[in-house]
């Protein structure tokens, strides 16, 4: 856990295949301030598997969620003291995700038909730690358009001691509908997420869902307490160079592109060092020459070369003068 205190003002979405720890590290270098959270992790997972491999980060990503899947409040009750205990500054706990495999292990956005249940497992997670428990979830499931029933849902949460509710202003469809266009075809309840912050003033509420644009986000922290995006920086990385001058009024430096290559070469340099493949961490650095001539170059380079077993930094750096030229 850090020493330093931590806003959720500006968030980055946990993702499935996406926020591992090299994109966290990668993303972090943009801002000291920014909240991060890991992919969701299930409880079994962590109580069954390799702990290091798991729930292992790097010191420099705080502040740090760990996000968890589960629904046994037993299991929780133990996840929550081994995520405390691994260092992490909050425990998220899913009730978003819609897909197939989330639901047939009894988490993620299906939860939201069991409120009571989520509200025991928030409150058994904070009987375990001092650290704070938060709930990512939906606006609804299925077609449900009836606003008591979402605020009834985030009511149990908060009594049960949740400090924030992170909410996807979308329902999730658990049939008809994949993961991707569950995050795109059900409408955006915007006003739902603004009316929840009018009805529960002292409990942070965090918006989420197609948000694309820093200016989009002081739009919205007009009416909640934080924002949190996804796709669009993972894909786009340089949509954060001045978050901290747009969302935190700071007086930050500003760096280019190459500038932001050039500070994570020490990092990859020493992953390689310990035997870690190249193209597991150049995944997350595809998009960040996205809007400037030949960035399909570089791309095309990464993809092309990256993943082979000899491939060391001087990919990158050959990679780099393809842009670097523009």
């Amino acid at each position: 856990m850090s020493d330093q205190p931590f806003t959720r003002k500006f968030c980055i979405a946990p993702m499935m295949d996406c926020s591992d720890r090299h994109s966290r590290y990668f993303l972090r270098l943009f801002s000291g301030n920014i909240m991060l959270y890991t992919e969701m992790v299930t409880a079994a997972a962590i109580l069954n598997g390799d702990r290091d491999y798991l729930l292992g980060f790097n010191a420099e990503e705080h502040p740090l969620a760990l996000q968890v899947g589960g629904s046994d409040p037993e299991q929780l009750y133990q996840v929550a003291k081994i995520g405390c205990d691994y260092g992490y500054d909050e425990i998220n706990l899913n009730c978003g995700c819609p897909s197939d495999r989330v639901q047939s292990g009894r988490f993620g956005a299906c939860l939201m038909k069991q409120p009571t249940l989520v509200a025991e497992c928030v409150a058994a997670m904070k009987s375990a730690i001092s650290l704070p428990i938060t709930v990512k979830h939906r606006t609804g499931i299925d077609q449900q358009e009836d606003y008591d029933e979402f605020a009834r849902f985030a009511s149990a949460q908060i009594d049960a001691g949740a400090e924030a509710l992170i909410v996807h202003a979308r329902n999730a469809w658990l049939k008809g509908l994949n993961p991707k266009q569950n995050r795109e075809i059900p409408p955006l309840k915007y006003d739902w997420v603004y009316r929840l912050k009018r009805d529960f003033p002292n409990t942070e509420i965090i918006i989420n869902g197609g948000i694309k644009t820093l200016d989009s986000c002081l739009e919205h922290l007009q009416q909640v307490d934080g924002v949190m995006l996804g796709r669009e920086p993972y894909q786009h990385p340089y949509l954060l160079h001045n978050v901290d001058q747009v969302i935190f009024e700071e007086d930050a430096e500003l760096h280019d592109r190459i500038t932001m290559l050039h500070r994570v070469y020490p990092y990859i340099e020493r992953q390689l060092e310990h035997g870690l493949p190249l193209n597991h961490m150049t995944r997350h650095l595809s998009g960040l020459f996205h809007g400037v001539p030949n960035a399909r170059r570089w791309r095309r380079y990464l993809s092309e070369n990256a993943h082979q077993k000899s491939a060391g930094i001087e990919i990158l750096r050959q990679a780099e003068q393809l842009v670097a030229e523009a």
